[in-house]
């Protein structure tokens, strides 16, 4: 009997070295608007743990130096999800049939055409003529959104006014110096201007409604199980994951937010309707690349 139960401890010993216990899915990750494997490991560390933890999939960081580069990235195969703005979307969409998961909600998050209080300058018609400084070319809040308030309020994209780029602190000395008429921006960006330059009172033109949110999206090469499993931890524990996310000072954006698990591509067209409010129409190329 001894023998016989030997043999079998043998027999199951050399199971376990033949059949080892499979490893976690493993995931790859990038997030567009953050530089560098240091920076991502500080801003997004406790979120890619607290994903890997509720998921029980192993999830891995894959820097990259901007939407282009996350682009070329899914193109070869080499990351799974990208976590991106919205007007990014559409062209990760265009170009590579990436599917949204889950977006991430950022409270108060809306564009507008901001111009000095001390101006003559009272409507959006006011400004036919002028320039008109935008942040990031491309971004949805701070050009493709503010265009489209302008678009809206009869103002022809580079027909009625001139569009210029500038950085938020200069396009504030420029409107300040009057080489400018105005700024296309967001709530947080008009917040920082305000604290930047306590001296001025800045008025808001026009307010866009509320635009569609930040995306985690996954490439078309993702198992439709594992993106289910993302997908399904988002919904179920969203409140752990935000936690995680907004424990880093960079991410306070998301203070407040929470995540939409039933997003749908139908919920970015009318981004890509912004896009044609600057003459594009075709969504394969992010704007001035």
């Amino acid at each position: 009997m001894k023998k016989i139960w030997a043999s079998f401890l043998v027999l199951a010993f050399a199971a376990l070295v033949a059949f080892p216990a499979s490893a976690a899915e493993k995931i790859r990750l990038a997030i567009t608007d953050v530089d560098g494997l240091e920076t991502l490991q500080r801003d997004f560390g406790p979120f890619r743990d607290a994903l890997a933890a509720e998921s029980g999939l192993e999830v891995e960081f894959f820097p990259v130096s901007g939407r282009t580069a996350a682009v070329e990235a899914m193109a070869a195969d080499q990351v799974d999800f990208v976590l991106t703005g919205p007007a990014e979307y559409v062209v990760f969409n265009a170009r590579l049939k990436a599917q949204p998961v889950v977006s991430w909600v950022r409270p108060d998050y809306y564009p507008q055409v901001v111009t000095l209080d001390s101006t003559n300058l009272k409507t959006l018609a006011d400004l036919k003529g002028k320039k008109i400084s935008f942040g990031e070319i491309g971004s949805t809040s701070q050009h493709l959104g503010p265009a489209t308030i302008l678009a809206e309020g009869g103002l022809t994209y580079s027909t009625d006014y001139e569009p210029v780029f500038l950085k938020l602190n200069a396009a504030a000395e420029a409107l300040i110096s009057g080489d400018i008429a105005a700024i296309g921006m967001n709530r947080t960006h008009l917040d920082r201007v305000i604290k930047n330059f306590p001296d001025r009172k800045f008025l808001v033109l026009q307010k866009g409604p509320e635009l569609p949110n930040d995306v985690l999206l996954a490439s078309e090469k993702v198992k439709p199980e594992v993106v289910e499993i993302v997908r399904k931890t988002f919904a179920e524990k969203g409140p752990v994951l935000l936690k995680a996310i907004t424990s880093a000072e960079e991410n306070a954006k998301y203070i407040g937010g929470s995540f939409v698990a039933d997003v749908t591509d139908a919920n970015y067209d009318v981004v890509r309707k912004m896009y044609t409010n600057v003459g594009i129409t075709e969504f394969t190329q992010f704007v001035g690349n």
